[in-house]
């Protein structure tokens, strides 16, 4: 169980240090007008997510602890929103649309609300 941890944070760590890096590069590249370094590694995770996810599922077997290190350690920390476009995508895989849709809503709906909330309790503070 303590490997486990460790080799989860460690993934995380490394998780955390590609996304620094390749967020700064774009953003470098591409100037600071949008945020362009964010939406990049929201897309190449959401990429990255869907193949390690088939990989794992049709040709290359790992334990769930791989798995586990993998997707929640390492793509967990370069990009949360993979998982949720990765869990959107399971329930309309498995055509369960009405909670894809609900997933999806709530997600941005109440996310953007905390967000707002959270801004004005810290104006507050």
């Amino acid at each position: 169980m303590l490997l486990k941890i460790v080799l989860l944070a460690a993934a995380g760590a490394l998780g955390t240090l590609s996304r620094y890096g390749l967020s700064g590069l774009v953003q470098r590249l591409a100037g600071p007008y949008f945020p362009w370094g964010t939406l990049a590694v929201n897309v190449i995770g959401c990429f990255l997510a869907g193949m390690l996810w088939a990989l794992f599922r049709h040709r290359l077997p790992v334990t769930p602890e791989t798995r586990t290190v993998i997707l929640v350690g390492f793509m967990g920390a370069f990009t949360t929103f993979s998982a949720y476009i990765l869990e959107t995508g399971e329930l309309m895989r498995a055509h369960e649309w009405a909670y894809a849709m609900a997933y999806f809503s709530l997600q941005n709906g109440v996310g953007i609300a905390a967000l707002l909330v959270g801004m004005a309790a810290g104006r507050l503070a």
